[in-house]
């Protein structure tokens, strides 16, 4: 695994870890060497953000597609303290009160999120945490449970219509009735020209961030995000500079690069992730973009996180050929952004060693 340049520098150097040669002797070639589709691809054409101006006119197109020209929403969400939470949270220690969050939706669906308070001084700083789709809870609480630990408050999100998420939708044809709750690949009958399926996945954020800074003012908001999570950190660290250093692991890859990832399956991405879904939204900007965009302001930082060996999702070493071209990108308009390749285990997690790395760059930007 190729060490990399650090996000932070102060107290210490960023945690480093082997290749997991047990791990890595059950895969081949195509897990070590750079896929046949990125030799050729000139990188800098491929990154549309080249001045600050570009970043504003993105994250404005961008916010103008999911909100149909309305802006980001400035409405709260209803707020219930000291709720009992999901059962995932009981074995959560060091919490001193969790909060219910519920935000509306479009078509009768509402997003709950939880704002989970810290026993300990709070240390001023909000953590967001958004899970993927399916995804057991360890990773969630092993991150959640690290952070409180650290006196940060953090609000837990989940996927659209997944855990706390479950629910019916209104037929788009007949509001007064009720569909079950549609996979995201069977979203596209809700998508429109006056509505867009992305508010179900990123006003939940807007939304609570806006409780968040009206209500107790944290010094700064951190994202972390895995898998479909993941997804969320990279497109919503883009959209709003609200957001101060983000990390998404397992979550994308740029558009060219989703068909040559390894096997056991090429990583094409959820209805949400995919420009043929989503053309109107994906055609002013690729993840290249979304990645510099988020990195990019004062005290804002981003790091991707890949798993080598990931078992579901972007693996292999493709991402390499755009590394630095970003990271340089970023750092040109006083950004910081990198990538951690993690090749210490074969899961599709967060791994303790990825977990230590965003830690121990937290802990460095305090």
């Amino acid at each position: 695994m190729t060490a990399t340049p650090a996000l932070a520098a102060k107290g210490g150097p960023r945690p480093v870890a082997p290749v997991n040669q047990e791990v890595a002797a059950q895969f081949g070639a195509e897990y070590k060497t750079l896929p046949a589709a990125v030799v050729g691809v000139d990188m800098e054409p491929l990154i549309g953000v080249n001045t600050l101006g570009d970043i504003e006119a993105k994250r404005a197109a961008m916010a103008d597609y999911i909100w149909k020209g309305a802006g980001l929403p400035r409405s709260m969400p209803a707020v219930e303290q000291d709720v009992t939470g999901p059962e995932q949270f009981a074995s959560l220690t060091g919490v001193k009160r969790i909060d219910q969050l519920t935000v509306p939706l479009g078509y009768r669906v509402a997003n709950k999120v939880y704002d989970i308070v810290p026993r300990r001084a709070w240390n001023h700083r909000l953590a967001l945490y958004h899970n993927g789709h399916g995804e057991p809870p360890d990773t969630m609480l092993r991150t959640v449970q690290a952070l409180l630990d650290r006196g940060y408050r953090v609000m837990a999100y989940a996927m659209p219509f997944h855990h706390w998420n479950a629910q019916q939708i209104a037929d788009p044809n007949d509001p007064g009735k009720l569909l079950p709750g549609p996979s995201h690949r069977e979203l596209p009958p809700w998508e429109s020209a006056g509505f867009s399926t992305l508010t179900f996945f990123l006003e939940p954020l807007t939304v609570t961030l806006n409780y968040a800074l009206d209500a107790y003012r944290p010094l700064s908001v951190e994202m972390i995000g895995l898998s479909g999570g993941g997804w969320t950190t990279t497109v919503y660290s883009a959209l709003d500079p609200r957001i101060t250093r983000s990390y998404h692991a397992a979550g994308s890859l740029p558009f060219f690069l989703r068909p040559a990832s390894p096997k056991p399956r090429p990583t094409i991405g959820d209805f949400e992730q995919t420009r043929d879904a989503l053309p109107g939204f994906y055609a002013g900007v690729d993840y290249l973009d979304m990645y510099v965009m988020a990195a990019v302001g004062r005290d804002r930082g981003q790091l991707q996180i890949l798993n080598r060996f990931d078992e579901c999702c972007f693996n292999g070493v493709g991402h390499r050929v755009y590394h630095l071209p970003v990271r340089d990108r970023a750092a040109l308009l006083g950004g910081r952004w990198d990538i951690l390749e993690d090749a210490t285990h074969g899961g599709h997690t967060i791994s303790p060693y990825a977990l230590s790395v965003i830690l121990w760059d937290l802990d460095n930007a305090e």
